[in-house]
């Protein structure tokens, strides 16, 4: 194995102009793939295509379209129905209806009653008023009119009526293109100028505008974030080499992996998303550390014999192979999770492994490769190796694990049993829109909508009938659906539902002459007489249009449901799933369950948006917890591999495993849940904080077998020289993912913090622990390990 190092370095000074060449080429060809990056306007593909409640939510969609294309404007106002202010609202719904890529618009005043037509033998649909209000009169009308429509109290109007809804419907065509971006971003600028004018304020909420704003927080914190680890990186560089040439190159590794991580975005057909985005700040972060190690181990060489293309010739050979072991840990961190089965998570572990990889290969070759044509160190610079407060950290270091190993190993001990309690505090929940700050628009303007109309979260049930016709074939499915309705009602978390039977109650009160009492199911003989006429309800806003397919054989029940968090909507799932079973197929005359598929039953099953959210946050959970066992047998068999002893694993695997159970103990104890955000912590962290513990090791191994040192004196050494490095990672590290918490999403807010903890505490294992355990094992041992 030395000796393919030992090639690779020779072929690589060798060839200077060559891989230079080559290095140049990657940078500018990933840079031009660079600038063809978009971002997803897509929500995040987490269940894997084979998942049949995907395949269930799938096909819904196909029927009757995206069930999420729904914006909402709300305002607070006592002057709804004053001539002056409802014109303008009536101005503002035309004016948002000429938007590109809306549909529909409906407010109070064009809301849909159902009218009856004698002459047709027919119900038609008619606003409530047809042209913009010139009278106050029409709007009293209006007034009138909405009052006698019960079904909107509670819909269009709040039940105090003081908070008034404008519901915007996207095309199908634009709810997952750009238009959709365009569109709401016209809306917010129509909406602006309402709110001037009327010195009032609009609340704007409904999933296209909630994905839309988030999609552009993640383009804007993209940026900022990979502004953010460059300065700081450039920072640090600078304070610990004192050399502007070293922040240079280091900068240029960097910059190179920037743009390839975006290259390879494009090149394999993905789009950024919120996790993807994080991609190129990480590759910053973990990017430098490699320079770091090259830098050292090239002014550590260099100061032994003064000899720059032999310092630089063994930096290649010694560290080459030092960093490719670590980086092929943290790349595992990241690849496992491209075996979850989720596009949204095999994207992210893809793209993130490949460039960890690629970055360790260019800092290899690019700062070697060019210091070989620069000046070699001074002495100032060499000597900084063997000065300041860092160094005499390292000597408190060695002297604590020579002398006071027991309370080492009791402080160890105290730490592991409170995180271990910690962690039987964690809440395993997820909201929506969970990952904004407490004091974002876009939250409170859904808190907001959900005080005063409970929900915007699509939650529907899905009807099979197994036949095509029979939707409208037998009164036995609205009484059906009227019982399942009955149900939900007692879940305080629901909107009103719309559904065959509300168009049905709505057809009942008009033929009934409109009187609000009759807005109910008529029973099967009153059904029969509604048979007269029509049995569709014509005009542009039939109620029926979007509630049955068009083979009058699927249905739908349309609910909106509060973003009351995975762990409550699978509970009302897991409470209501039975009782629908129960109401669509069991027979109480003949004690018969009906099996599914059976045609004298239905199949109706609960799908929509906000439900397929709360099966995904449990799918990832499920899985991110697998991955991050993957990645730890995975990082034990190369361990198993580097040290071929089962001691080894276990002495080179704590020191990043108690990290793992001190930031879970975190989570426990400061509310921190459990969510696709946060749980990738771990996996990530413990392939990092891998990388110190093979740093340790290999230097180790190369001073007590190699140099032939004494155990002491071997862990001395390895503190003193390899510390420095450690600490210099750990610090950009630290600081590189606490840029984290500068985000608008708490979730991407708690990855950094946990993680910088999380590398904090295993640079100190890997220092502390580590050589503690080592200094445990006899000298016999000991070496006979590390062979």
């Amino acid at each position: 194995m030395n000796n393919i190092w030992h090639k690779l370095s020779v072929a690589i000074l060798k060839n200077r102009p060559y891989f230079l060449a080559l290095v140049a080429f990657l940078a500018i060809f990933m840079g031009y793939m660079a600038t063809k990056t978009q971002v997803s306007s897509e929500l995040p593909k987490i269940l894997p295509q084979s998942d049949s409640r995907l395949q269930l939510y799938e096909s819904f969609k196909k029927r009757f379209g995206e069930d999420g294309s729904v914006m909402v404007l709300g305002v607070e106002t006592d002057k709804m129905f004053q001539l002056p202010f409802f014109q303008q609202w009536q101005d503002l719904a035309k004016e948002i209806k000429g938007v590109e890529g809306i549909k529909d618009v409906v407010y109070a005043g064009n809301i849909p009653r159902v009218v009856k037509n004698d002459t047709a033998k027919r119900f038609d649909t008619k606003p409530l008023i047809t042209q913009r209000a010139v009278t106050q009169a029409e709007v009293e009308s209006v007034k009138t009119g909405l009052v006698k429509l019960p079904f909107y109290k509670g819909f269009i109007i709040n039940e105090a009526g003081n908070v008034h809804l404008m519901m915007i419907t996207f095309d199908q065509k634009a709810i997952n293109d750009k238009a959709r971006v365009r569109a709401v971003k016209k809306i917010k600028e129509i909406t602006a100028q309402f709110e001037e004018k009327q010195k009032t304020d609009l609340h704007l909420s409904g999933m296209p505008f909630v994905r839309t704003e988030m999609t552009a927080q993640i383009t804007t914190e993209l940026g900022i974030f990979v502004s953010l680890a460059l300065v700081v990186t450039m920072l640090i560089l600078l304070l610990f080499f004192r050399s502007f040439k070293v922040m240079f190159f280091a900068l240029i590794v960097v910059l190179i992996g920037i743009v390839s991580s975006l290259g390879f975005i494009v090149l394999f057909g993905y789009k950024i998303t919120i996790i993807s985005g994080m991609i190129p700040s990480l590759v910053v972060v973990i990017g430098v550390p490699n320079t770091i190690f090259v830098f050292n181990k090239y002014y550590e060489e260099y100061a032994l014999h003064g000899d720059k293309m032999l310092a630089l010739q063994t930096t290649i050979e010694k560290i080459g192979q030092t960093l490719f072991l670590a980086n092929l840990t943290t790349s595992i961190g990241f690849g496992v999770f491209a075996f979850t089965g989720s596009t949204f998570l095999s994207e992210f572990g893809i793209v993130a492994a490949i460039n960890v990889m690629l970055t360790y290969v260019v800092s290899l070759i690019f700062i070697p490769l060019v210091f070989s044509y620069l000046a070699p160190p001074s002495e100032k610079q060499t000597a900084r190796l063997d000065s300041g407060r860092v160094a005499k950290i390292l000597l408190k270091i060695d002297g604590y694990v020579n002398h006071k190993r027991s309370v080492i190993y009791s402080i160890i001990i105290v730490i592991i049993g409170l995180s271990v309690y910690g962690m039987t505090q964690i809440k395993s929940i997820g909201y929506i829109v969970d990952d904004l700050a407490d004091d974002n628009p876009i939250l409170t303007d859904l808190k907001f909508i959900e005080k005063n109309f409970k929900g915007i979260m699509p939650f529907e049930v899905a009807i099979d009938t197994y036949e095509a016709g029979r939707v409208l074939g037998s009164p036995e499915l609205l009484t059906k659906i009227k019982k399942m309705e009955k149900e939900f009602a007692k879940y305080p978390e629901f909107t009103k539902p719309i559904s065959l039977v509300t168009a049905a109650k709505f057809i009942y009160q008009a033929y009934r002459g409109g009187d609000p009492k009759y807005f109910v199911l008529p029973g099967i003989d009153e059904l029969a007489k509604l048979k007269e006429y029509n049995s569709s309800v014509q005009g542009k806003q039939g109620f029926t249009k979007g509630f049955i397919d068009s083979t009058k054989r699927y249905t739908r029940v349309s609910y909106q449901i509060a973003d009351c968090g995975t762990v409550r909507t699978n509970q009302i799932i897991n409470e209501l799933q039975p009782k629908i079973d129960s109401i669509f197929n069991y027979n109480a005359e003949t004690n018969e369950f009906y099996k599914r598929g059976d045609k004298r039953g239905y199949d109706a099953e609960i799908t929509g948006n906000s439900v397929i959210y709360a099966w995904q946050n449990d799918y990832l959970q499920a899985n991110l917890v697998e991955s991050t066992l993957q990645a730890i047998v995975l990082i034990c068999l190369i361990m198993a591999l580097l040290f071929r002893s089962w001691k080894m694993v276990i002495i080179s695997t704590l020191p990043s495993l108690i990290p793992l159970l001190i930031t879970a103990g975190l989570m426990g104890f400061f509310d921190i849940h459990l969510k696709y955000s946060t749980i990738l912590i771990f996996s990530i962290a413990f392939g990092i904080s891998s990388d110190g513990t093979i740093y340790f090791l290999t230097r180790y191994k190369d001073e007590l077998i190699n140099k032939k040192r004494n155990v002491k004196d071997a862990i001395r050494e390895t503190i003193l020289n390899t510390g420095v490095s450690m600490f210099y990672t750990a610090i950009i590290l630290f600081t590189g993912f606490f840029i984290f918490t500068a985000s608008t999403f708490k979730g991407t807010q708690s990855l950094g913090i946990l993680v910088s903890i999380t590398l904090l505490m295993a640079m100190i294992c890997n220092l502390v622990l580590l050589p503690a355990f080592l200094m445990t094992l006899d000298k016999r041992e000991s070496k006979q390990l590390m062979k």
